[in-house]
């Protein structure tokens, strides 16, 4: 949900489309710096939150953020951004920070994850007390990204050490796009048995929900609306009854409607809310 107003008008958005759950923002995405959060407004954040009993709640680290860069001036900005990220998230009490783990601009795959590590490495060092967790979101594998591998995220998480402050975050049409095909029960079963071996279920905190434009193996990430890509419904389905995942949040992240919020008004945007019904429906049909 947008914060425009505020952080707090988020959880109100949250609160007229009904969410259990919420994702947001806590700066621009497209900026390396953000306004300092308002004290007022982390405080009604937290009583809103509290109020409500939407949780869990995570930030979307920036998209500029590339911890597996190996240009000085591009990391030093990116491990800057990155801790400024954490330290939003803790003060707004959110339970973690979803970082795309970065793009490898020279060198093998194996290199950009330990880059990636280390930086990681360093903002824990930086943050020694802090509670909010770094949930590496799975990638769709586009140009040479890294993360759309299992085996890139154990890792990451091996070179931390088995840090307990890092979990991941698995979006259905990354993992369609990079190869993983969960569309057939016997994929979706395959899927989750690899998951769990290389990674371990309980590594897992989060779910995006998006449909995909793309077929299985395109390495495209274009998110397509519940049940209209090539995902189809089933798979998400099988995600809202799988008991492993009682507990876990599937957060959309699908095409807004365009101008359906203006000047930050709270109003329900239709999209959303068709997106979120059919989630309703498949959970409870």
């Amino acid at each position: 949900m947008s914060v425009a107003g505020g952080v707090s008008n988020a959880v109100e958005r949250a609160v007229v489309h009904g969410c259990e759950a919420l994702q947001i923002f806590t700066k621009n995405a497209n900026q390396w710096r953000g306004r300092p959060l308002d004290q007022s407004e982390i405080r009604l954040f937290r009583q809103r939150i509290d109020q409500t009993g939407i949780t869990p709640v995570v930030s979307h680290a920036s998209y500029l953020i590339n911890l597996a860069t190996t240009f000085p001036v591009l990391r030093e900005q990116s491990i800057a951004a990155f801790v400024d990220e954490i330290d939003r998230a803790e003060s707004l009490g959110l339970l973690g920070v979803i970082l795309h783990p970065g793009t490898c601009t020279a060198g093998l795959d194996e290199d950009a994850l330990r880059l990636i590590a280390d930086a990681i490495r360093v903002a824990f060092k930086a943050r020694p007390r802090f509670k909010t967790m770094v949930l590496l979101e799975h990638t769709a594998g586009q140009g040479r990204t890294v993360g759309h591998r299992f085996e890139h995220l154990a890792a990451v998480i091996k070179h931390l050490r088995g840090s307990r402050r890092v979990g991941v975050c698995l979006d259905t049409c990354h993992l369609v796009a990079s190869g993983y095909d969960i569309t057939t029960e016997a994929g979706y079963r395959d899927t989750f048995e690899q998951f769990d071996r290389i990674v371990g279920l309980d590594r897992l905190m989060v779910f995006h929900g998006n449909d995909s434009k793309r077929p299985c193996g395109s390495r495209v990430d274009r998110h397509e609306h519940i049940g209209q890509g090539y995902l189809g419904l089933e798979p998400f389905r099988r995600l809202l009854h799988d008991a492993r995942f009682a507990e876990l949040p599937i957060l959309i992240e699908t095409e807004k409607t365009h101008g359906a919020e203006k000047k930050g008004a709270i109003v329900t945007d239709p999209l959303d809310v068709r997106n979120l019904e059919t989630l309703r429906r498949l959970r409870i049909g």
